[in-house]
């Protein structure tokens, strides 16, 4: 098998995989709690779990390593919607489209999810069971690909291919202490199938293999008499053949509707958060949300790649 062997094509190999190299392949977020239900399908919202918003829409932009050519790209739409008037079983539903592009290689998903909320009030604890299904297309760009060997597969023609998804999550938050202060925690496998990848032509074939992504989540709402909270929070991230990775958050709400965040990661990465929420969330009117996420990596590779940068709106109803 040839194999393109150009700085580019190792660049893609760390983020999306590769036929002998097993890295971190699934899409990176700065601000996890946005896109909680992308990473763990049984997962609540945010709006849910510190407002009591039960509708949720939004969508995300993430540009990572700036300055690098062709350097990673994230895009996601999602919505969601919990029958939280329900007692016994109430169903959570959802679903979000997902595109991401790494120099030569890219996937795009659409995914519905489901959830069981296991609670007799789930607008103060429950235990929940999720599910998402969706198809995937991966593909390789032949037109951004340099060879050092002509004719090799990869460069020969575009490829594309589709492969069913499924995701599996457990998801647990609780009310603790007189303020209604919020516990939650969560673990999750976004993709459950591992798949061997083969594209392949007359010339020959060139494989990646997917593996299985491992995801857990714990987090904190301390709610203060002035409207504000204090939330913090950690994520970890595992994937065999990459290093175990934890990230450390922690938000402030002002009475304000204004919020600042900082944190940082095992992987040598610190990041800052800001935003502003639009409306009047105490009265559960509709409310318009605007974040950014800022993330410099430390490590002896991350600076000379450049900084990342990360865009979320979101849209929340009470109804």
């Amino acid at each position: 098998m040839k194999r393109v062997t150009t700085c580019l094509s190792l660049l893609a190999c760390l983020v999306f995989g590769g036929a002998s190299l097993q890295a971190q392949q699934l899409s990176l977020f700065t601000q996890y709690r946005e896109n909680a239900t992308v990473i763990n399908p049984a997962s609540m919202e945010s709006d849910f779990l510190a407002f009591g918003q039960n509708i949720t829409f939004g969508g995300s932009y993430r540009a990572q390593w700036v300055g690098l050519d062709n350097a990673p790209t994230t895009q996601t739409l999602r919505g969601s919607y919990v029958n939280s008037g329900g007692s016994g079983v109430s169903i959570m539903t959802g679903g979000y489209l997902i595109n991401d592009q790494t120099g030569p290689t890219g996937f795009t998903g659409a995914y519905g999810r489901i959830a069981g909320v296991l609670s007799p009030n789930p607008e103060e604890s429950g235990f929940v069971v999720g599910l998402s299904a969706g198809a995937v297309n991966f593909r390789v760009d032949a037109s951004q690909i340099r060879l050092r060997e002509e004719g090799d597969v990869v460069g020969t023609a575009d490829q594309s291919q589709f492969f069913p998804d499924l995701g599996l999550g457990l998801y647990y938050y609780s009310m603790v202490g007189r303020n209604d202060n919020m516990f939650y925690a969560g673990l999750s496998v976004p993709q459950v199938f591992g798949l061997d990848l083969t594209f392949q032509n007359e010339a020959g074939e060139y494989q990646t293999k997917r593996v299985q992504h491992y995801y857990g989540m714990l987090g904190f709402y301390a709610f203060f008499n002035n409207d504000s909270f204090l939330e913090p929070s950690l994520w970890v991230k595992y994937t065999e053949g990459a290093p175990f990775n934890a990230d450390f958050n922690l938000r402030y709400y002002t009475p304000v509707n204004f919020w600042v965040g900082a944190g940082g990661s095992t992987a040598g990465t610190a990041h800052l958060e800001t935003g502003v929420v639009l409306g009047d969330v105490s009265g559960f009117d509709n409310t318009f949300r605007i974040g950014y996420g800022f993330d410099y990596s430390f490590s002896s590779f991350g600076p000379t790649a450049g900084s990342t940068h990360e865009i979320n709106l979101t849209m929340s109803l009470y109804r």
